[in-house]
């Protein structure tokens, strides 16, 4: 088994990310490694032809993204364990793309992500799935089952 020094955990729904940061939190104590968060939201006003003429809708889409900061930071510093640090990023645009580059930014040696699917509303925020991320990723990943009762 390798030796990994630079741990990064996708988030992607805030709540149902929080097995996924602590298996993050066990592997770089663990390790003595560097663990990064990332929450990286895909932006559906971006895309062309998604003009549907409705300011709300985009500033609805501002306000889930504001929650979504705010909600990691709570979730993050709630798993924090004395003298461990861990580097927030929040990044939005193609998840894929975002993941990958900041993998390759930070020289990331091992990626921790949720194995379930996600739903309908993770689809329009992060429009990949699992699949795509685990044939494009430079290093190692290590996928997190959700536990049985577990909620998503």
């Amino acid at each position: 088994m390798n030796e990994y020094k630079r741990i990064l955990v996708v988030s992607r729904m805030i709540q149902s990310c929080r097995r996924a940061i602590q298996v993050g939190v066990s592997i770089a104590q663990k390790y003595d490694a560097e663990l990064y968060v990332i929450h990286s939201i895909y932006n559906p006003f971006g895309l062309k032809g998604w003009n549907m003429g409705t300011l709300s809708l985009e500033k609805e889409y501002e306000k889930i993204l504001d929650n979504a900061k705010k909600d990691l930071s709570d979730l993050v510093e709630a798993e924090k364990t004395k003298g461990m640090s861990i580097k927030e990023l929040i990044r939005t645009g193609e998840p894929t793309m975002e993941i990958r580059k900041t993998i390759e930014e930070e020289k990331i040696d091992l990626l921790v992500m949720l194995a379930h699917k996600e739903g309908i509303l993770e689809d329009l925020f992060f429009e990949r799935s699992n699949e795509e991320l685990v044939r494009k990723m430079p290093c190692s990943i290590m996928l997190v089952k959700k536990e049985a009762g577990e909620k998503r």
